[in-house]
């Protein structure tokens, strides 16, 4: 039994690998993300398992307590925080992660201080990896979810020198890992490493608006893999390597996508200081048009969009922010009901976090096949009798693609303005993150109707209902 044990171990982590690998392509779509999920959970706990069985598991009361007390946090977190503040949760759930590897590497560089044993090169720099990376991402995921959870403004935030206070922070700690490899029982270089890579993770995070955050969660995300894969190198586990390669490759694909989506470089969204994280609308500019603007109220929009034969709703993060998903629903199954083919068109990057309006459209039963990315929706919206846009702004702001001189110049967008008519329900005329206006708003196939997302749509409910 006891020659099996290791094989079995290293058995049941390649069970667990290969769960995870199916669970991660089955989260690609909407259709099989639920099962996904459960299948890298039952992964996940195949390979906890299977490191409980390690010999050099020294105390199983004390991991049970962990256990047993991370399993009620989790449970309360997944009970009490509402869809809408799932971008602070995964935020704050990649901090943990990271602080998780940073401590495990902490702990492995006192274990060196406790032994006769000096660490080698490769061990030293493995620890001051696990310590730099997991520090910049507890501390840049906190700073992000106090930016998402509107603890902090969500405007970037920069001050005099701050990027040459980067790099001497950086120059310090390469110079400080550098000396811990010639030196690794030096405490206070070490100890000095922690803090400059916490205090990195609060720069990095700093000068990035709010409405950049689903390419930070993204990014942080992949740090929290990194990290992990670092943490299994530190204590020689398979599973905890391939997992946390498994989450940074992901991390950074999405990374990238997200990127794309929004037509800018990675190395723009993290040192350009970007957008002002939405308010007074400013020039977008170099173009010039009308800004006539056209309201509407709610009994005119039911009849328009009652009697339409398409109708495609544009979710943003106003419909989040309002929590109105479950009255978009119950506004769809009443058009549907008198005969409106109904659609939702997902930009990639509206919302907080990647997936953000997939993720509350899911909970509240949105189809599946109603859901229709940017690629896929944009060539309808020519046959689209009335577009309704909830909450966005950016993501469909003509300006895009054709004013040179505008922020979002090149950022692939809805095409909203093709529509035959569009309803914006927004409460005023503030931007979006970026800063600048919306042409949308003032187009004359545009009707604003003003108010809050929530109590808009289930007046609109009301109305086709007595259609």
């Amino acid at each position: 039994m006891s020659d099996f044990l290791p094989s079995g171990i290293q058995l049941s982590y390649l069970v667990a690998a290969s769960l995870f690998i199916v669970g991660l392509k089955q989260l690609g779509s909407p259709a099989t993300a639920r099962q996904g999920n459960v299948v890298a959970a039952i992964g996940m706990l195949i390979a906890i398992v299977g490191t409980l069985l390690e010999r050099q598991v020294i105390s199983y009361e004390l991991i049970a307590v962990g256990i047993i007390a991370g399993s009620i946090l989790g449970t309360i977190m997944a009970k009490t925080v509402a869809m809408t503040d799932m971008p602070q949760m995964v935020g704050l759930l990649n901090g943990f992660g990271g602080a998780a590897s940073a401590l495990v590497a902490v702990g492995e560089f006192w274990r060196y201080l406790s032994i006769p044993e000096s660490p080698s090169p490769d061990a030293t720099i493995t620890i001051v990896l696990g310590v730099l990376i997991g520090g910049i991402t507890f501390t840049g995921s906190v700073l992000a979810f106090a930016k998402l959870q509107e603890l902090l403004t969500g405007a970037p935030i920069s001050f005099p020198f701050q990027q040459p206070l980067n790099a001497l922070l950086a120059i310090a700690l390469l110079g400080g890992s550098a000396y811990l490899v010639m030196n690794p029982e030096n405490v206070p270089v070490f100890l000095a490493l922690v803090v400059i890579s916490n205090i990195l993770g609060i720069m990095f995070v700093l000068p990035i608006g709010g409405g950049d955050m689903p390419v930070v969660v993204s990014l942080l995300n992949s740090y929290s893999g990194i990290a992990a894969s670092v943490a299994g190198f530190i204590l020689m586990n398979n599973m905890l390597i391939i997992a946390g390669a498994l989450v940074g490759a992901s991390g950074i694909i999405l990374t990238q996508i997200m990127c794309k989506a929004m037509n800018r470089s990675l190395a723009n969204v993290l040192f350009g200081a970007f957008g002002t994280g939405g308010g007074a609308a400013v020039a977008g500019g170099g173009g010039t048009f009308d800004k006539t603007v056209r309201s509407i109220d709610v009994e005119e929009s039911a009849m328009m969009l009652g009697y339409a034969r398409s109708v495609v709703i544009i979710p943003g993060y106003g419909m989040a922010v309002a929590q109105a998903q479950h009255s978009v629903r119950e506004l769809a199954d009443g058009l549907e009901k008198m005969g409106v083919d109904v659609k939702y068109a997902i930009h990639p990057v509206a919302g907080r976090m990647p997936g953000h309006m997939n993720v509350l459209l899911a909970e509240a039963n949105v189809p599946y096949p109603q859901l229709y990315d940017m690629d896929d929706i944009n060539p309808q919206f020519d046959e689209t009798d009335v577009a309704l846009v909830i909450g966005a702004n950016d993501v469909v702001n003509p300006a895009a693609r054709h004013d040179a001189a505008s922020p979002i110049y090149g950022m692939p967008i809805l095409d909203v303005d093709k529509a035959k008519h569009t309803i914006v329900i927004k409460r005023g005329m503030n931007a979006g993150f970026s800063g600048v206006d919306n042409e949308l708003f003032y187009h004359d196939k545009t009707m604003m109707l003003f108010g809050s997302a929530k109590d808009v749509v289930a007046k609109l409910v009301s109305e086709v209902k007595q259609l």
